[in-house]
């Protein structure tokens, strides 16, 4: 596997859950990694809690407008890998009769026309040997009453990386699976009974235990430096397709 020291990282989601895990481990490892959201708060707020290294910066940008996009690799120059978590899914699980267009659209901005854009504009940036990494979901395997948006839209990104992996090639694209991660998110997705359904879940897979952002941290390093992995879904689920 490649080293990452000295690697240009763009994380885009890198301000909370399992993209400020990659981008803690990023610095660990000697990157210089750029951190992009809609949220110059929580950029903020995430800088200050990896003490501000001088390897770190952040810029507030949303990946579902063509021209911040542009604009944001325009800054950021030739880079080594890009990388994106991010995912708007408030207010996207209901039942059918009660899902709104607008949620929906959120949905698939996040994770399948941002994905797309950070692509178009960032790889004409990237090295020939660089990669492109984004996260799709157990969703796409294992849905659930509620989830077909979310769904529908990981399948979708799947699709997208296959596709690119062929076009853009040698750069490598790649997308992380995650299963049911400990993150931020779920407070979207169960409310007040965020810890109840993860541990009911932990009882039902095979590793006994959701998953932290770590591990997902742990498999987007793996794709980055992996020269010879590309058009894959890397799933890290616990199990989970297995139940």
């Amino acid at each position: 596997m490649a080293d990452i020291a000295k690697s240009k990282i763009v994380i885009v989601g890198g301000s909370s859950g399992m993209g400020l895990a990659l981008t803690r481990r990023c610095l660990d490892s000697g990157a210089n990694v750029t951190i992009v959201g809609r949220s110059e708060e929580k950029l903020k707020r995430a800088s200050n809690a990896l003490q501000n290294p001088p390897n770190l910066s952040a810029i507030a940008a949303d990946i579902a407008r063509e021209d911040q996009v542009a604009g944001l690799f325009e800054r950021i120059g030739q880079l080594d890998h890009i990388v994106s978590t991010a995912a708007d899914i408030e207010g996207a699980y209901e039942l059918l009769p009660a899902v709104d267009l607008k949620a929906a659209q959120r949905v698939v901005e996040s994770k399948f026309y941002g994905p797309l854009l950070l692509a178009k504009h960032g790889a004409p940036r990237l090295l020939a040997n660089g990669s492109i990494t984004f996260t799709s979901g157990i969703a796409a395997y294992r849905p659930a009453a509620r989830g077909s948006v979310v769904a529908a839209v990981n399948a979708a990104l799947e699709g997208l990386v296959r596709a690119l992996a062929v076009e853009l090639a040698p750069i490598r694209v790649n997308a992380v699976s995650p299963g049911w991660v400990d993150t931020p998110i779920w407070s979207f997705v169960a409310g007040d009974r965020k810890e109840e359904t993860l541990d009911a879940m932990a009882k039902r897979l095979p590793v006994g235990r959701v998953g932290q952002p770590e591990d997902i941290a742990d498999a987007i390093a793996f794709l980055m430096g992996n020269g010879f992995t590309t058009g894959t879904i890397l799933h890290v689920e616990g199990g989970h397709r297995l139940i």
